[in-house]
């Protein structure tokens, strides 16, 4: 009877804890600092964590923080899906992980940090999610049910923290601007399907950069992608002019040429020391074919249905309102085939400090894929895109939809890895494989290439890599990418001789071929992919 009065004055005290009304004076950032020191003290724990969720970009921002030290990133980006605290904001529950060094899939705020146990819980507002709150500790903890529940109380109350941030007048202000102009769900159109990223690269969360799809009277697809020069409100507030301008003259201008003189001319009168670069594309209701414009913006993307990807080579006009008014802009028309997909993008998504935009580019060649185009973003973000952006990023990827040049991939197993997650990863596929209907030594064979592969990636790639196992038709097919300096792919896959081994390797790759029923590689500056297809 005293254990169980203890256990109740106990749990009445953490309560109280989190309930303060005294919480309720603080100011926003001085709360959750308030509330993560006091869930450390009930908890016993060493760190703890709160991450918002950014809607538009489908990622994670860690936001405050105690236990980690100086070194805590404020800022830091994770996408949802990945890390620990990713998997947490996609499943949209309580995760407990007893020891770290077993779990191949940690974020940046654990890793490397001599934590071993951590417990997280999502964080909720209004029904939907807000962000998560997580816990870590260095000695092994089993954390309790009622752990659980503790963490989701202060959770709760960190959510009436995030609320009271939003209701900050500018904060609202920039970002009513900026959801009105950005939607987080694209309409549905006939003929193609689509999906959108924004991911903002300055404090307040928008800026210039923005997409655009809208349906014409005469059904007519117009898709535009631009970028006012600048960050911040300001600049949002100019883009807004500019998409709202550029909408009222693809009403009047069958040429997206023509839309963007006029627009130009716009600029020069009403925006006067403003600069922008926009791509202004047009698909007929066909949707056969793409009628594009651009004025100073990055070259489109076009995936053809085998997965061929390529710049599309249309003439580049000067960006709008530089010089004077420019005249004979030019429109060019290409091909739109059945499975083809258009990705559009602002110069946020390839271009890095101290790297030539090129290895940007191809990196953004090397990662796209003819399939779903909320697929393709979410890899395109997690491949391309950098964890702490400098720039704000506008991504749009658009398919025709019709029978596809190859059946579709079914995605089984996606994860990054490293010399430690290599063992796990080879007992997945391996399980995959039989899954499959797999025989016991073909499985050996395919198992035995993958890990040929992933050896190589960890050897001459940079020390990790990403590794997709699909099914496609009948076929099972793993791909494992690296982003190493790159080597003749061509040499090798024509080679017919054994090759001679060294010091240094040399028979990872052929062991490979040998063991599989083919070997694709595509390898470049930005990286290397090989795709091993199982044999039948």
């Amino acid at each position: 009877m005293i254990d169980a009065a203890t256990d109740s004055d106990e749990r009445l005290r953490r309560l109280e804890a989190v309930t303060d009304a005294a919480l309720s004076r603080l100011d926003v950032d001085d709360l959750l600092a308030e509330l993560l020191d006091r869930v450390r003290e009930l908890l016993g724990v060493d760190t703890a964590v709160v991450l918002l969720l950014d809607a538009h970009a489908r990622q994670l921002v860690a936001t405050a923080a105690m236990g980690l030290g100086d070194d805590f990133e404020a800022g830091l980006r994770l996408p949802i899906g990945r890390g620990f605290a990713g998997r947490i904001a996609r499943d949209r529950r309580p995760m407990v992980i007893d020891d770290v060094a077993l779990d191949g899939d940690t974020s940046p705020l654990v890793r490397g940090r001599g934590v071993q146990s951590v417990l997280g819980v999502p964080i909720f507002g209004g029904g939907e999610l807000a962000g998560v709150l997580h816990v870590g500790t260095i000695a092994p903890r089993a954390f309790t049910p009622d752990d659980v529940r503790l963490l989701e109380m202060v959770a709760d109350r960190a959510s009436v923290a995030t609320h009271s941030r939003a209701g900050n007048v500018d904060r609202t202000t920039a970002l009513a601007l900026q959801r009105s102009l950005l939607p987080t769900a694209l309409a549905e159109v006939s003929g193609v399907e689509m999906a959108a990223r924004y991911l903002p690269g300055h404090d307040a969360g928008v800026g210039g950069d923005w997409y655009d799809v809208f349906a014409l009277p005469s059904g007519w697809l117009g898709v535009v992608v631009g970028d006012v020069s600048g960050h911040g409100l300001m600049s949002a507030v100019v883009m807004g002019r500019l998409r709202s301008a550029l909408r009222a003259y693809a009403l009047v201008c069958a040429d997206p040429a023509d839309a963007l003189q006029h627009l130009d001319a716009k600029v020069h009168h009403f925006e006067t020391g403003n600069l922008a670069t926009v791509l202004y594309a047009m698909i007929p209701p066909e949707r056969d074919r793409i009628h594009i414009s651009v004025a100073g913006h990055p070259q489109p993307v076009l995936v053809d249905p085998s997965g061929r990807a390529e710049l599309l080579t249309a003439p580049t006009d000067v960006p709008l309102g530089m010089g004077r008014p420019a005249t004979g802009r030019r429109t060019t028309v290409v091909d739109f085939a059945p499975g083809a997909l258009l990705v559009c993008y602002t110069d946020g998504l390839v271009e890095r400090r101290h790297e030539s935009i090129d290895v940007g580019l191809e990196r953004l060649r090397a990662t796209v894929w003819p399939g779903q185009p909320d697929e393709v973003c979410t890899a395109l973000m997690l491949a391309v895109g950098e964890e702490r952006p400098s720039d704000d990023t506008a991504l749009l990827a658009i398919r025709r939809l019709g029978p596809p040049a190859q059946p579709e991939p079914q995605v089984i197993l996606a994860a990054a890895f490293d010399r430690a997650g290599v063992a796990l990863l080879r007992r997945q596929i391996a399980e995959e494989a039989a899954r499959h209907g797999m025989a016991a030594d073909g499985v050996d064979d395919f198992v035995a290439a993958v890990n040929e592969v992933m050896t190589n990636a960890i050897r001459h790639g940079g020390g990790a890599g990403r590794l997709r196992l699909v099914s496609v038709a009948d076929d099972l097919v793993c791909e494992v990418r690296d982003s190493g300096a790159g080597f003749p792919a061509e040499s090798f896959l024509t080679r017919q001789e054994r090759p001679t081994p060294s010091p240094v390797g040399g028979m990872g790759l052929w062991i490979a071929q040998q063991t599989s029923h083919e070997l694709q590689i595509e390898s470049g500056p930005a990286g290397t992919l090989v795709r091993i297809t199982a044999a039948r």
